[in-house]
């Protein structure tokens, strides 16, 4: 079996384990059908509150 030649650093096995995060930060942004503000994907629109053409809250907006 392959043995370290030498220790990895705390730092260095914390940045390698942290890459994963750097896909889950950046958010799709989309259009509303019923308004055309950006909303999240598979979400409620926050600006007139449809989700797939169904008024599902009352936005504070409102």
């Amino acid at each position: 079996m392959a043995n370290p030649k030498r220790k990895i650093s705390r730092s260095k096995r914390d940045k390698r384990r942290a890459n994963w995060v750097s896909g889950i930060k950046t958010g799709s942004l989309v259009t509303c059908d019923h308004c055309g503000e950006k909303k999240l994907m598979h979400a409620v629109c926050p600006n007139c509150g449809y989700y797939k053409g169904k008024s599902v809250i009352i936005p504070d907006n409102a």
